[in-house]
C-alpha cells in the first residue's frame, strides 16, 4: 500500500475476537508493504554484515603488504556503503509507510463504528477510551506493524551472519552463534512485568484523559457553582498518579536497557580476550580477529531490534485491544434483511405498547428519566448498551414501522426512517451553514426550521459575532460543542438540525428543557406546524409541550397505561397527573380525596349511593 491510496475505499472487515488477532489481521492486510520493508532491511542489514569481512581484508591486507588487495577491499567498503545507504533510505520509508497505512486503516475502522453505533458508543465506552484509541493508541498500533518489517530483517541478519562466522572461523564463530540466542532472550523475563507497569501506565493516563475530557466539557457548569478548584485536584491528583506509573515503567525499560548494554559487552571482553590469546599462539590470524570482533560489535545494532520489537508488542498489545473493544461493539439489529425503500406508517414499540399514528405529533410522558432515554433509543432501533441491554435486547421485539421492524431493514435506511435526538445533543464545530447542511428530504429549508425552532435570537448573536462575514450568521463559526452559546440555544440550533433532516420518524427526547417558559410554548407550536403530517414523537413532562401534542401517552413502569389528550389525562388519571404538576405524596392523596367525595356527592344526587351512606361518613373521607 502506498500513503496515495488512503484512505482507503474499504478499509476491511477486522478480526476483532483478541487484540493479538487484530494485530495479525493488520499486519497480513500489509503482507506487500512488509515484504518491500523486508526486503530493503536485509540489503541493509547484509550490507553491514558485509563490512567486517572487508575490513579484517584490508588489514590482512596491510599486514601481507598488498597493494591489490587492500585495493579491492577498499572498493568493496565503498560499494557496501552505497548499499547500506540506499537500504537505510529505502526502509525507513516503507516501514514509515507501514506505520501511516496501518494507523490509517485503524482510524478509518473507528469511524466507521462510531458512525454506525452513533451516540450509543459513549454509553458503552468511556468517552476518554474512545479519544485515547483515536489518538494514541492508534499511533502504538502502527508502531508495532512498523517495527515488525525491520526485526525480521534483523532477525534474519543475525541468523546469515552467525551461520557465516561459524563456518569461516569455527573456533570464535561458534562462541558467537551460541552467545547470540541467549543476548537476544534474556530479557524475556523482564518483559511481563515491564508489561503490566505499562499497562498500569496506560490505564491511569486514559482516567485522566476522561476527567480531563469531562472538567472541559463541563466548565461552565463548574464555574457557577464554584467547583473548578475541586476537580483541578482532581485532575492534580490524577496526573500524578501517571507520572508515578510513567516512572515505575521506565525503570523497567531501563533496566532491560541496561541488560542489552551489559551482556553484550560481557560477549565482547570474553571474545578480544580469547582471540587474542588464539591470535598469540598463532592458531588465526590478525585478521580473522579483526573480522570476528568487527562482526560480533555490528551485531549489537540488529540486537537492538529485539528490544524494540518486545517494547513495541508491549505498547501495541492492550492498545490493539482497547481497540478491539470498540470495534467490537454491534447494535442488536440483524443486517439488510429487507430490500428497497425504508417503510413509512405507525412507530409502534411491541415491548412497551407505545403506538405513534403516522402524521401525528405523540407525546410520551414517564416517570423516570433514564427509562425515557431508553425507550427513546428504542424507538430508533439503537442497540441496548451494556452487556446485560444486549441480553435483553435479544429477548425484546423489535420496534416496527409501518409494520416492518427496524432490526430487519439496513442501517441507512433505519436511521433515514426514524431519527432520535437525545437530551444532549452535540454541535460540531463549523459554520452554522455546516451544521444545517444534513442528509435530509429537502422539503424543510434551513430557515424554516430555525423558525420553528425559535432561533431568532441565536441568529442575532451569530450575527453580531461575524464581522468578518458582513454579518451573515449562516457563515458565522460555531465553537466546539458550541461552547460558545448557552445551553438553551445549543438546544435549539440542534433541535432545527433535526427538523431540517424531516424523517419520516422524529423522535424527540426532551427538546424543550433548556429553555424558558414563554419560548418552550413557541418551540411546541412550531414542532406541531412544521411537523403536520409526519410522525413526531416527544418525551416530555412540560405542560406547554404536552399541550401541543395531539395525543398523550402515560408509560409507568415500562407499559402505557393511558392515552388521551393532555387535559383529559390531567383530569383523570392520578399517575399522569403527579408527574406532570411535581406534586408530592400528601398532595396527590389530599387531591384523591377531593375528586372522591366530589364523585360520592354526585352518586348521591343521582341515587346511585346506598342509603346507609351519610354525609358524615363522606366528610369524614375527606
Amino acid at each position: 500500500m502506498q500513503i496515495r491510496d488512503l484512505p482507503y475505499s474499504d478499509p476491511g472487515d477486522p478480526d476483532v475476537r483478541s487484540g493479538p488477532r487484530f494485530l495479525f489481521w493488520l499486519g497480513r492486510n500489509q503482507l506487500g508493504g512488509q515484504l518491500k520493508s523486508l526486503s530493503w532491511g536485509l540489503l541493509h542489514q547484509l550490507g553491514i554484515a558485509g563490512l567486517p569481512v572487508t575490513v579484517g581484508l584490508a588489514v590482512q591486507a596491510v599486514i601481507d603488504r598488498s597493494g591489490g588487495r587492500l585495493a579491492l577491499a577498499g572498493g568493496l567498503i565503498v560499494a557496501l556503503g552505497v548499499l547500506i545507504a540506499v537500504g537505510d533510505t529505502m526502509l525507513h520509508r516503507t516501514a514509515v509507510t507501514n506505520w501511516i497505512t496501518a494507523a490509517a486503516r485503524v482510524q478509518q475502522l473507528l469511524a466507521r463504528k462510531t458512525a454506525e453505533l452513533g451516540s450509543a458508543l459513549t454509553r458503552r465506552v468511556a468517552a476518554g477510551e474512545v479519544v485515547a484509541v483515536s489518538t494514541g493508541d492508534v499511533e502504538k498500533i502502527g508502531w508495532f506493524v512498523e517495527a515488525l518489517s525491520r526485526f525480521a530483517a534483523a532477525a534474519t541478519a543475525l541468523v546469515v551472519i552467525c551461520v557465516g562466522l561459524a563456518f569461516y572461523l569455527p573456533s570464535l564463530g561458534l562462541m558467537v552463534a551460541l552467545a547470540m540466542p541467549v543476548l537476544a532472550l534474556a530479557v524475556l523475563p523482564l518483559l511481563p512485568r515491564a508489561t503490566r507497569r505499562a499497562d498500569e501506565q496506560r490505564e491511569k493516563a486514559g482516567k485522566a484523559t476522561e476527567l480531563a475530557s469531562d472538567t472541559v466539557a463541563g466548565l461552565r457548569v463548574l464555574r457557577g457553582i464554584g467547583g473548578e478548584e475541586l476537580f483541578l485536584g482532581r485532575y492534580r491528583r490524577a496526573s500524578q498518579e501517571v507520572r508515578r506509573a510513567a516512572v515505575r515503567s521506565a525503570r523497567m525499560w531501563a533496566l532491560i536497557s541496561a541488560v542489552q548494554v551489559l551482556l553484550p559487552g560481557i560477549l565482547l571482553i570474553s571474545l578480544v580476550w580469547y582471540g587474542a590469546t588464539l591470535a598469540r599462539d598463532g592458531r588465526i590470524d590478525v585478521g580473522q580477529l579483526v573480522t570476528v570482533y568487527s562482526a560480533a560489535t555490528l551485531m549489537l545494532f540488529p540486537l537492538r531490534h529485539f528490544e524494540e520489537i518486545a517494547m513495541a508488542y508491549s505498547f501495541s498489545r492492550p492498545s490493539a485491544q482497547r481497540a478491539v473493544r470498540v470495534l467490537s461493539l454491534h447494535r442488536s439489529a440483524q443486517e439488510a434483511t429487507v430490500e428497497g425503500v425504508a417503510p413509512t406508517g405507525d412507530l409502534y414499540d411491541p415491548a412497551t405498547g407505545l403506538m405513534a399514528p403516522r402524521g401525528q405529533f405523540t407525546a410520551v410522558v414517564c416517570g423516570d428519566p433514564d427509562e425515557a432515554g431508553r425507550l427513546a433509543e428504542r424507538l430508533g432501533g439503537h442497540a441496548a448498551t451494556g452487556e446485560e441491554g444486549d441480553k435483553a435486547a435479544a429477548a425484546t421485539p423489535s420496534v416496527l414501522l409501518g409494520g416492518v421492524a427496524l432490526d430487519e431493514i439496513p442501517l441507512d435506511a433505519a436511521r433515514a426512517a426514524v431519527l432520535v435526538q437525545d437530551k444532549d445533543p452535540v454541535l460540531l464545530s463549523g459554520t452554522l451553514q455546516e451544521l444545517l447542511d444534513v442528509p435530509s428530504s429537502g422539503l424543510v429549508t434551513p430557515d424554516a426550521a430555525l423558525e420553528a425552532a425559535q432561533c431568532a435570537d441565536v441568529l442575532s448573536a451569530l450575527a453580531q459575532a461575524s464581522a468578518d462575514n458582513d454579518g451573515d450568521p449562516m457563515r458565522t463559526r460555531i465553537t466546539e460543542r458550541g461552547r460558545s452559546l448557552s445551553g438553551g440555544q445549543r438546544q435549539r440550533l440542534a433541535l432545527a438540525r433535526s427538523l431540517v433532516t424531516d424523517p419520516e420518524a422524529l423522535v424527540l427526547d426532551e427538546p424543550t428543557s433548556a429553555v424558558d417558559s414563554h419560548t418552550e410554548a413557541r418551540v411546541a407550536a412550531g414542532i406541531a406546524k412544521l411537523r403536520q403530517g409526519r410522525t413526531t414523537v416527544a418525551f416530555a413532562s412540560s405542560p406547554l409541550l404536552l399541550d401541543a401534542a395531539d395525543r398523550v401517552v402515560l408509560v409507568h413502569e415500562g407499559t402505557v397505561v393511558a392515552v388521551g389528550t393532555h387535559h383529559d389525562l390531567l383530569r383523570n388519571e392520578p399517575r399522569y397527573r403527579a408527574v406532570v404538576t411535581r406534586e408530592t405524596d400528601d398532595e396527590a392523596a389530599a387531591a384523591d380525596a377531593v375528586n372522591g367525595v366530589g364523585d360520592d356527592v354526585s352518586a348521591m344526587k343521582s341515587g346511585d349511593v346506598p342509603a346507609m351512606k351519610s354525609i358524615e361518613e363522606i366528610e369524614e373521607r375527606a
